[in-house]
């Protein structure tokens, strides 16, 4: 009963969350009904093993939610985002359009900004393009996705989305890990994604489609799209229409300052200036009897966004006059979002105690293939489950994290490289129809599954997952590099 228990709770949970129910109520639910089935107290696993399994995520994982929400409120109200996305659009010219989208979301996101902000600028900039190439519109949100959320928040090296940050405390790695094997997904997602995309408009101009009909941009956003867009990234989008909007765009060189200073900080923390400091009072119980290799990738993180953040506002201190209002959202929309997922990480705790999961974890721990496969595995099918990769991702690291990494440690697998597989690995199938980060990106072109989402399966999904096999092959051969 106990096995059953577990699979009926993992499918109230996805129906619920699909349905559009909040996963801060739908998760404890669903734990709450894993250990009815195998008899196990209920008081008990949500005071004792729920909450603290939550507040473990909050407690590590808020400065990040927090300046990260911050950074991307602030480059929205500032003009940065509109200026960068057009400098790149206008350089590249509406003869290389769908390569200037995929670029102009790449930098964007690769430095720090939510999508779910970063989506208000790019598709009406996307629509502006397409239409002057005369591109079928029903092809921008594979551009769009193929640039903001592929490589950018799972592969490239020093990338500071949430998704990249999470397998750091598990592995002792940084952002930067396996930066050799992250390039190299990167470009494989990225050839194969503008491959299929000239394809697809190649075959649409052969057929005589054009553009299509224009469409009112933004649309505004409904409540049951905002519950499954937190349970898929780190900004609540309701936060979007707080604050004021700069009234003029900053310069192209003033607007990109703050990206280059979130990648340049977290670099050096990472891997010159805080490796080289003594941070061995951290064994102590007070400290929590913890290590550098811990939290250090965590502690760049931070102070890279934090960086950024007073760039910002540095450099657009006049352009601001809603300050004080623009903080304030950037600050709200890192609540709902991680306490999201934390409520989806207190839901794994619960289910990790349960006799029953001895099974699954077994299962899980001997797929045929080594860690690498059964890492693979475990993060695709939690993905899938949850439709969202930071989810799936902290459900899956929090219940076998420390069995990953013995495993690593048996078969003498740089954690660096696990760290990676992780991260692609939990980016790959958390794409599928439900996901927030999908809708949100085909209500606010106003478009359809039917009329996009088979080009968004191959940018998105099926060059992720070619690129994560060749990662499998070249990291079990070569390791990591």
């Amino acid at each position: 009963m106990g096995l059953i228990g577990i699979l009926v709770s993992l499918a109230l949970l996805m129906w619920l969350a699909y349905r559009g129910w909040s996963t801060l109520l739908v998760a404890p639910i669903a734990a709450l009904a894993a250990a009815a089935f195998a008899g196990e107290p209920l008081l008990a696993n949500w005071t004792q093993t729920f909450m603290p399994g939550a507040a473990r995520f909050v407690a590590q994982w808020f400065p990040i939610f927090l300046l990260g929400g911050l950074f991307g409120k602030l480059m929205d109200d500032s003009g940065s985002i509109a200026s960068i996305a057009k400098y790149m659009t206008e350089r590249l010219g509406t003869r290389r359009t769908i390569l200037a989208v995929v670029l102009a979301s790449a930098v964007v996101t690769y430095g720090g900004v939510s999508v779910f902000v970063a989506f208000f600028v790019l598709v009406p900039m996307a629509q502006r393009m397409f239409e002057s190439a005369d591109i079928p519109r029903r092809l921008m949100p594979a551009t769009i996705g193929l640039g903001a959320f592929t490589f950018t928040m799972t592969a490239l090296p020093g990338t500071p989305s949430v998704n990249n940050a999470i397998p750091m405390p598990y592995f002792g790695t940084t952002t930067f890990a396996a930066p050799g094997i992250g390039i190299m997904a990167s470009l494989i997602t990225l050839a194969f994604g503008l491959w299929w995309l000239a394809r697809a408009e190649a075959k649409a101009r052969a057929a005589g489609e054009g553009f299509g009909s224009a469409a009112a941009l933004p649309s505004p956003v409904d409540e049951k799209l905002r519950e499954l867009t937190t349970v898929s990234g780190e900004f609540d989008i309701a936060e979007l229409d707080h604050g004021q909007k700069s009234r003029d765009e900053p310069p192209f060189f003033l607007a990109a300052l703050p990206l280059a200073v979130v990648i340049v900080v977290n670099f050096l923390m990472a891997l010159v200036i805080l490796p080289r400091l003594d941070f061995a009072f951290l064994s102590d119980p007070a400290w929590g009897s913890t290590s550098f290799g811990a939290v250090g990738g965590v502690w760049s993180v931070m102070l890279a966004l934090a960086a950024a953040n007073l760039t910002v506002i540095a450099v657009n201190w006049r352009r601001m006059p809603g300050l004080r209002e623009t903080i304030d959202a950037g600050a709200n929309s890192a609540a709902l979002p991680m306490l999201t997922i934390a409520s989806l990480v207190g839901f794994g705790a619960v289910v990790a105690a349960l006799p029953a999961f001895n099974q699954v974890r077994d299962a899980v721990l001997t797929i045929p293939g080594g860690p690498l496969i059964s890492l693979t595995v475990a993060m695709n099918s939690l993905a899938a489950l949850t439709g969202t990769a930071s989810g799936g991702s902290a459900i899956a690291l929090a219940a076998l994290g420390d069995h990953f990494l013995e495993l690593a440690k048996t078969y003498g697998i740089d954690p660096a490289l696990m760290h990676r597989v992780t991260v692609i690995s939990a980016g790959t199938l958390d794409a599928l129809p439900h996901n927030g980060t999908v809708l949100m990106l085909l209500q606010i072109s106003k478009l359809t599954h039917a009329e996009s989402y088979l080009d968004m399966v191959m940018t998105v999904i099926v060059g992720v997952v070619i690129s994560l096999i060749a990662v499998l092959v070249v990291g079990s051969l070569f390791g990591s590099f």
